[in-house]
């Protein structure tokens, strides 16, 4: 049978659920953590967005010719955030899900 313990708060309730995942993601001491990852996916995305930004620019000033080039890397950037946000939306999702689950 399972016993089921009394939290005193929602939050505590939270921290306990992130603890816990946390150390279920952190089985393996040299793997890069869950958190770690989504971090340094976000990082390239915005270093994606700040380079589309800087040849589109550079595309302005006439100091770069190839509209090809410009077109491309506005692309990746603007997939790279799409399916960031996307991301986003279904760990949200998810994370609703297990709040909204009965204990």
């Amino acid at each position: 049978m399972i016993e089921v313990k009394s939290v005193g708060s929602s939050s505590s309730l939270h921290q306990k659920v992130l603890e816990r995942t946390s150390q279920a993601l952190n089985t393996d001491d040299n793997a890069p953590s869950f958190v770690s990852r989504v971090g340094d996916a976000i990082k390239d995305v915005a270093e994606s967005q700040n380079i589309s930004g800087d040849i589109t620019k550079a595309y302005e000033l006439g100091e770069e010719t190839d509209l090809a080039k410009v077109m491309v890397t506005q692309q990746v950037s603007s997939l790279g955030f799409q399916m960031t946000l996307n991301v986003r939306n279904k760990v949200l999702s998810a994370y609703k899900d297990i709040m909204n689950m009965p204990v």
